[in-house]
């Protein structure tokens, strides 16, 4: 027997259907308007609404009220508490070091210092901000704070 090879594969018989031909005169059942019926956008070319259009009535987003505002200038902080920086042990805290002990998930967004919990380590923390209960924790326990950007 020889090897079977990709230009011998076949369709199963009954599996492949021909595509239907239309506008192919009247005895086809879809001859003259290609059942697409009589004039109108439809029937056109090309001629199909978006998806967002609603025919000339008032679109949704244009009838529904506005409220609000975005800030678009708004800092958005990574928080860390106090209480996670008791497990790096002395010397100095950086967004680096945080992103290394896992506190924090990336350097790209700054970090801001909160004071929950108690610091038991002195600690000198460089951070882009810090809660002013924060930085009295640090203060009291012999560290110092630095802000970065």
């Amino acid at each position: 027997m020889l090897p079977l090879e990709l230009s011998d594969l076949k369709p199963v018989p009954g599996s492949r259907k021909k595509g239907r031909r239309v506008g192919r005169g009247p005895g086809s059942g879809r001859g003259k308007t290609s059942g697409r019926g009589h004039k109108g956008q439809l029937s056109r070319s090309g001629g199909k609404s978006k998806a967002w259009s609603e025919g000339g009535q008032m679109p949704l987003q244009r009838r529904v009220p506005k409220r609000g505002f975005k800030n678009y200038f708004r800092v958005e902080y990574q928080p860390v508490n106090l209480n996670r920086l008791n497990k790096i042990q002395g010397g100095e805290v950086t967004p680096e070091v945080l992103k290394e002990q896992g506190i924090i998930k990336s350097t790209r967004m700054p970090v801001k210092i909160l004071g929950n919990g108690k610091l038991e380590t002195a600690l000198n923390i460089k951070a882009a901000a810090f809660s002013k209960s924060a930085r009295e924790k640090i203060e009291a326990a012999g560290g110092k704070t630095e802000v970065i950007k």
